[in-house]
């Protein structure tokens, strides 16, 4: 009787099999879709190149990603938000900006925040080192 029931466990566990994987990794109904929207939400192309050293009031620029919402994407530095210029560009968007007049002698990172499809929040950025 007591193997039946074992053999019955076995069974039941072979034809169920996507019970034990939704188990293990959490509900396998469609919550991938989302995360892979989440992740078309891309940054590349800093300039100047993350630790350089730039003078106050410089240039920089970086590239998003096509599924990147424009009117979303923001930029801070030391809490203080950039203007930007967002110009269409191969399949995503130029973003361009200058750093405050203010930032001398110091380090200051680059903070971007966007916003993708299904709402997804992305961030990113890169450290600069700005002459005094």
């Amino acid at each position: 009787m007591r193997l039946r029931n074992i053999l019955w466990v076995v069974i039941i566990m072979v034809v169920c099999g996507n019970v034990g994987n939704a188990w293990a990794y959490g509900d396998s109904g469609g919550s991938s879709g989302s995360t892979d929207a989440c992740n078309t939400v891309k940054f590349s192309a800093f300039t100047p190149g993350n630790n350089a050293e730039v003078a106050a009031k410089s240039a920089f620029s970086f590239f998003a990603s096509e599924a990147t919402y424009p009117k979303s994407i923001a930029v801070t530095i030391k809490g203080q938000s950039i203007p930007i210029t967002v110009t269409p560009k191969n399949k995503g968007f130029q973003v361009t900006g200058m750093l405050p007049d203010t930032l001398k002698g110091t380090f200051a990172r680059i903070n971007i925040t966007a916003k993708g499809p299904n709402q997804c929040d992305s961030s990113d950025g890169w450290l600069l080192k700005v002459a005094g």
